[in-house]
């Protein structure tokens, strides 16, 4: 049983069982006797402290550990022992050292406020990138000359985030150097050399009128404002960062579970991923690609937010954020892959067509036209994409069914009445889809004078949701009268011509006989404009004419034209582009 004892290092405690304090306490106090007399001893003393309790740190896995002489051995063995090292003032003699360079480490990003001009964004990636701050000085104007701006947004944000390099630990960081007591001592008395040749060439007079105008420069000034503003605003944005991504990873986790569960019953839903889906990639592959491709960027966003609102946060470290991107990379290249497949399912058209002779026909006889929908499939459960929809039997066998069907109506040759049923589907090849064109169910009957058509098409699951449609095109005698049925609004293609040029969906109100040009010949349609309550609507706007007596009204491209007779009296309104006009006359007479 070990005795523990709690301690302050650097303003973080921590608890150390009794051997192993003992011997940091007598390691710290051999550095303290190493630099006694020395120039900036207590700050070096206080960055080894400081330098100690974060290697302490990230020994650390919880609160509570207790700190044990393996890690007190560690911490030595990294800083070195004070004999190692000359600390006196022969360090910064031109001779070499008798003992030979650590090798440096990787460098941290810092910003250098040593040699700031602003900020010390610039300096601080001097050291990180190895190129002259003037350089990159430059190239940060430029673009933020030629972006508009952009890049001064870019600079702001490096400004928030880029922590300042203030402790001798954080500048040999930032420098790629061992934070060990040698570069401990050597920072420190540097800074103190620094300091002594600023007071020898020192303008006293200069030094006094800047002391009695103001102690602090422009900039900084500036810099302190603008910083608590955006400290203020980057808080709340990582606030919103951290809600954000937590919110999309738990939609996502449970979206990953649900289609799990879905799976493990074997619900509809999975079903229907299987007809749409033609990469062979099963339903939990996909998933969770998509959950690691969407899922990871969001990660990143929540951790962003994190390090903004948490300035102590641990790192994750690089081996987890380059094995995340590794997986994201995966994720999305797999993604792609897939969807390229997914999209060459739809590369080809296939067609089926079959052709029928069904009777022949005289002059002035009538052929009765019209649709029947489907009473034995279950919609109540069906699941739609684009046209289609997966349905299910009174047997309960799921079909897909689509609605897609288009009827036109063309000049037969002869007097025999044809019926002719194209049936498209796509495919990955051509072949491909004329067999999934073929698997294509769709009936209509002919009784009586009666052509009744299905106004849906069937298929079978396994043949997958391809754009399946039906175009039937009926070849009718000259001089056959046409009655149409109101289940026919919606499905009437656009080949069928009229001389009324009525639009398709308006064809089946009236009565029609097949002219010999292929155009039919409406029979009971409304006169025209000219006459008394005529109603028209067409691609040139509404017109209403109330009869030669009492006027029309047009509302058309060209604006609002109004003309009201009563009595021999006429008054004209006219609303157009040019404003509005009243002009009020009579019959028999032009003012």
């Amino acid at each position: 049983m070990n005795k523990t004892v709690n301690i302050n290092l650097a303003n973080t405690f921590f608890h150390i069982d009794e051997e192993a304090y003992n011997k940091l306490r007598l390691y710290l106090e051999a550095i303290k006797r190493s630099f006694s007399g020395t120039a900036g001893s207590e700050e070096i003393l206080t960055d080894i402290e400081a330098r100690i309790a974060e290697l302490f740190s990230e020994k650390m896995e919880h609160e509570r550990q207790v700190i044990t002489q393996i890690e007190v051995d560690h911490v030595i063995n990294i800083m070195g022992q004070p004999e190692d090292y000359m600390v006196d003032e022969d360090i910064f003699e031109d001779a070499p050292r008798p003992r030979s360079e650590a090798p440096k480490k990787g460098k941290k990003l810092y910003r250098d406020i040593d040699h700031k001009f602003i900020s010390g964004v610039c300096s601080g990636l001097e050291h990180y990138l190895g190129v002259d701050a003037l350089w990159i000085r430059l190239i940060f104007i430029f673009l933020a000359i030629v972006t508009s701006g952009f890049w001064l947004l870019v600079y702001i944000i490096l400004w928030i985030l880029v922590p300042e390099a203030a402790t001798t630990s954080q500048k040999l960081d930032m420098r790629g150097e061992p934070v060990n007591i040698s570069n401990i001592e050597r920072k420190v008395k540097e800074g103190f050399v620094d300091v002594a040749d600023k007071v020898k060439n020192v303008d006293y007079q200069k030094v006094g009128d800047q002391v009695k105008s103001s102690s602090r420069t422009f900039f900084d000034t500036i810099g302190d404002i603008f910083m608590f503003l955006f400290k203020v605003f980057g808080k709340f944005i990582g606030i919103v960062m951290i809600l954000t991504g937590a919110a999309a990873l738990l939609g996502l986790f449970i979206s990953l579970f649900t289609i799990g569960i879905f799976k493990a019953v074997n619900l509809p839903g999975v079903d229907f991923y299987d007809i749409v889906n033609t990469t062979a990639a099963p339903v939990w592959l996909v998933s969770i690609l998509v959950f690691f491709a969407v899922g990871i960027p969001f990660f990143f966003v929540l951790y962003l937010g994190l390090k903004i609102l948490v300035n102590n946060l641990k790192s994750i470290g690089n081996v987890a954020k380059y094995s995340l991107l590794g997986l994201w990379l995966v994720a999305i290249t797999l993604l792609v892959f897939f969807g390229v497949k997914q999209s060459m399912a739809f590369a080809y058209t296939g067609t089926t067509t079959d052709t029928k002779e069904l009777v022949q026909l005289q002059p002035q006889d009538t052929l009765v036209i019209g649709m029947q929908s489907a009473d034995y499939l279950d919609f109540e459960n069906s699941m739609s994409f684009d046209d289609l929809e997966l349905v299910y039997t009174d047997e309960g066998e799921p079909i897909i069914y689509s609605d897609n069907v288009r009827l036109d109506l063309k000049l037969a040759k002869d007097s025999l009445l044809q019926v002719k049923v194209k049936k498209d589907a796509d495919g990955s090849s051509f072949e491909e889809a004329r067999n999934r064109s073929d698997k294509i169910q769709y009936e209509y009957t002919y009784a009586n004078g009666t052509l009744l058509f299905n106004d849906f098409l069937t298929t079978p699951k396994d043949a997958k949701m391809r754009n399946q449609e039906i175009r039937a095109e009926v070849y009718i005698p000259a001089g056959t009268v046409v009655d149409f049925g109101r289940s026919l609004k919606g499905h009437m293609g656009r080949g069928t011509k009229n001389n009324k040029d009525y639009y398709r969906s308006e064809i089946v109100d009236y009565q029609w006989v097949m002219g010999s040009d292929g155009i039919l010949e409406c029979l009971d349609c409304p006169d025209d404009p000219e006459m008394e309550g005529n109603f028209k609507i067409d691609e040139n706007g509404i017109d209403i004419n109330v009869g030669e007596e009492n006027g029309h009204v047009k509302i058309g491209e060209n604006g609002i034209d109004i003309d009201v007779k009563d009595d021999g009296e006429s008054v004209i309104l006219k609303i157009d582009e040019n404003g509005i006009q009243v002009k009020a006359k009579d019959n028999d007479d032009d003012n």
